[in-house]
């Protein structure tokens, strides 16, 4: 048998590992991201009402505008809207996550085996998982900007509504044309820089984390590569930077810039969790290495 032809009768994960591991890390992050959803809503809508009240009444309305928090800005929208609008804009959500995590995690596994050489017993110094983290990180994040932008301007369509304005889109693929057609393709990479920044430190603290802590449980303690490590491992980080800080702050005061930090936290735990559990699970079925 030639090699080709010997090739052929491999699996799928060994034919073409790479696209395998970004098709497994999609489904996984997929999962997390309609599990966790809510949340990123919540987080959202409290951070908008601040900027709404300004446009609507001014500086001063805006400042003195009472939040409502992130339980009663959640029941509001069941009850102002309906339960399912709790998943308003899931759907881009989901393909920015199959673009972010599909490629951060291949990024990171490449840099790890390959450019930053992990040592053949798994060991790997701690700042070569941070440059590696921050890395992949960046790179998964700038290619799904465009996603990412769709996403937050279609969770804001429901609030639009309340407030009597027309709608903008009639559907995500609506959302990527027009603003293709109104800024063009540097339209779509709009507020990548903060965004980039962001998810650099956010993989410092999640990928780095997770591989760090996973492979030392597995080295130096009797734990063996099960569900129970992979919840133990997992880690997060939030962090944020963005160009409108002076703006923000002026209009509604320093403490608006932590609004929505509290469902963000609370999210970024249960995702990492589903996550990483689903994500190791279905490696081990499909006959992929554990990460």
């Amino acid at each position: 048998m030639s090699p080709a032809e010997e090739e052929k009768t491999l699996p799928l994960p060994q034919r073409w590992p790479r696209a395998s591991k970004f098709a497994l890390s999609a489904c996984a992050a997929a999962v997390a991201e309609l599990v966790t959803f809510p949340l990123d809503l919540t987080k959202t809508r409290l951070q908008i009402q601040g900027e709404a009240a300004v446009r609507q009444d001014g500086a001063a309305a805006g400042q003195a505008a009472p939040y409502r928090g992130m339980l009663r800005t959640a029941a509001g929208i069941v009850q102002e809207e309906g339960l399912g609008k709790l998943w308003q804009g899931a759907t881009p959500a989901v393909y920015r996550h199959i673009v972010y995590s599909g490629v951060r995690m291949v990024a990171y596994e490449h840099l790890r085996d390959s450019v930053l050489c992990r040592a053949e017993d798994k060991t790997f110094p701690l700042w070569k998982a941070v440059v590696g983290g921050m890395s992949a990180g960046a790179i998964g994040q700038f290619f799904a900007s465009p996603t990412d932008l769709v996403k937050v301007q279609m969770q804001m369509e429901g609030k639009r509504k309340l407030e009597g304005k027309p709608l903008r889109f009639r559907g995500v693929h609506h959302a990527f044309l027009k603003i293709l057609s109104e800024g063009g393709i540097r339209g779509l990479w709009a507020g990548w820089v903060p965004n980039v920044q962001r998810a650099a430190l956010v993989n410092m603290g999640d990928l780095t984390t997770y591989d760090t802590v996973k492979h030392f449980l597995l080295l130096n303690t009797p734990l063996v590569d099960n569900s129970v490590t992979h919840s133990v491992s997992r880690g997060l980080l939030y962090k944020s930077s963005t160009d409108c800080l002076i703006q923000t702050v002026q209009g509604e005061g320093f403490m608006s810039l932590y609004k929505g930090f509290i469902p963000t936290w609370m999210r970024m735990a249960p995702w990492s969790l589903v996550f990483w559990l689903t994500y190791e699970q279905i490696r081990r079925i499909c006959g992929v290495s554990s990460f």
